[in-house]
């Protein structure tokens, strides 16, 4: 079967992906995501979107009855399944986290780590994970983001992107702001519960919404 232009694109990284990630927003920062991720607690039944090679699977995994661990690209999933794989609450599923497969409410939590930026439909996805979720199920956003750098700095990162992945997909790569990420959270909707930065330069937004009752 012949893959899609999306699932084509990333397919591409798979077995380069960590170490190009790391050079383009470092290892220090991905690994304060993983210990914020790890102290989160009680997530039930969770399906996280676009999980990649699994990194930061193994860190909620702990802390859930089980995961889904979904992504678009065969390719990723395979390193994803190869890294996970000594998890047994763990399964690993090709999914588009803009047309989901699962009838309502049927996750406490949906996890989201680094996908909203890249993805063509951001709001598309968020309103399916909230379609997904259980009424007070919990939403994770992770999103690598330029705010607060200057104009310099924001370039060297983009050069850093470029010279790992080449040129984005067609629709680009969003950059939001924290309020940004808030709105569109809330438009598809969650209600705020938390929102921090992570990181120094580059940051990262990490943001928990709730679905309403």
């Amino acid at each position: 079967m012949l893959m899609s232009r999306k699932e084509n694109y990333w397919s591409r990284f798979a077995a380069s992906y960590d170490e190009y990630a790391e050079y383009v927003v470092g290892r220090k920062l991905r690994g304060e995501i993983f210990r914020k991720l790890s102290g989160e607690r009680n997530l039930g039944k969770v399906i996280e979107s676009g999980c990649g090679t699994g990194y930061f699977t193994g860190a909620i995994a702990h802390n859930s009855v089980h995961v889904i661990a979904s992504d678009l690209s065969e390719e990723m999933l395979k390193i994803a399944g190869n890294r996970l794989r000594e998890f047994r609450n763990i399964t690993i599923q090709k999914i588009d986290c803009e047309d989901m497969p699962f009838q309502p409410e049927s996750f406490d939590t949906v996890f989201m780590a680094n996908v909203a930026h890249v993805i063509e439909n951001p709001v598309r996805a968020l309103e399916e994970s909230c379609r997904i979720l259980k009424k007070g199920g919990l939403l994770i956003v992770v999103s690598y983001t330029d705010y607060g750098m200057n104009w310099f700095e924001a370039m060297e990162l983009g050069l850093r992107y470029f010279i790992k992945f080449g040129l984005p997909q067609a629709w680009g790569i969003r950059n939001f702001s924290p309020d940004g990420l808030v709105n569109l959270v809330e438009h598809a909707g969650f209600k705020k519960e938390e929102m921090l930065l992570l990181g120094d330069k580059p940051k990262t937004i990490y943001l928990k919404g709730r679905k309403g009752l």
